[in-house]
């Protein structure tokens, strides 16, 4: 992993940041949830069947959608994550539910070494695992290393739009943060996390950089890989916003009132 010094003490405090997150978020009723239920039905339409398949997982934090790939009939899964924290509580889940998950510790910019040169036929990286990186060209890469010929790559992320609105007073949706690259890493300082529990009380810092959807799209490409699908959904796995209402499929959207804008986008590319 080869960054400026600046860029490596921002990793850091994320590291540090999601080792501390990690048992506020392992003891509440937030992630308390079946592991298919982070699932939208689009997402196992795309990726198909996975019996026999070798699954992985990257930035996987406690690994409650890779449980579900395991449930899934995949061949073998592994997941991936930069906080050790995280990875030892995803070893305890996975032996509590009784799926055969290997977790490894690494930084996903390491992850074609970590892994001893691997190769998966499903690379998949869930929702708000892209905003910690710093640089999607590098993530590209990884992933295109990762996968066999005809694996695919599938990337489920909250949309740019999404990660760019905010709660003003009164409830309303306004641009807070940039939708594209090229003003850095925001810092993020705050003793909340997004579920419920206790407060962080000591590494509390972390950073996020933007990425338009251009930007992904390039990466992937630029890294070998064939684009395939690239849905955009307007329905999130909770209510992140007030008046969000849910859905038939257990997920959440605004209300019909509001402006039907994208929440969520799911990419599908495949390997050659």
């Amino acid at each position: 992993m080869d960054f400026d010094t600046a860029t490596r003490q921002r990793m850091a405090a994320i590291e540090a940041n999601w080792d501390e997150r990690t048992p506020i978020h392992a003891a509440s009723q937030f992630y308390a949830r079946d592991p298919e239920a982070w699932f939208a039905p689009y997402e196992w339409e795309d990726l198909g069947p996975l019996t026999g398949r070798d699954v992985l997982h990257l930035q996987c934090h406690l690994g409650t959608e890779t449980l579900a790939f395991a449930r899934r009939g995949a061949g073998t899964v592994t997941g991936l994550d930069v906080s050790d924290s995280s990875c030892t509580s995803a070893r305890r889940l996975a032996a509590a539910a009784g799926l055969a998950v290997e977790y490894v510790r690494a930084n996903v910019y390491d992850a074609v070494e970590a892994l001893g040169n691997r190769r998966f036929d499903v690379v998949y990286t869930g929702k708000g695992a892209l905003l910690f990186l710093p640089d999607l060209t590098r993530w590209a890469a990884q992933v295109a290393g990762l996968l066999r010929p005809g694996g695919v790559a599938y990337v489920v992320e909250f949309h740019p739009l999404f990660s760019s609105l905010g709660v003003m007073p009164g409830d309303s949706l306004l641009l807070r943060n940039d939708y594209l690259a090229g003003r850095g890493a925001r810092e993020v300082d705050a003793t909340c996390t997004y579920t419920d529990g206790p407060p962080l009380t000591g590494a509390t810092a972390s950073y996020e950089w933007a990425h338009g959807l251009g930007e992904v799209v390039t990466a992937l490409i630029g890294a070998g890989l064939t684009i395939s699908s690239l849905r955009e959904s307007d329905e999130i796995p909770w209510p992140n916003w007030p008046g969000m209402e849910p859905t038939a499929n257990g997920f959440f959207r605004l209300p019909a009132s509001a402006p039907k804008i994208p929440l969520v986008y799911a990419l599908r590319a495949t390997a050659g």
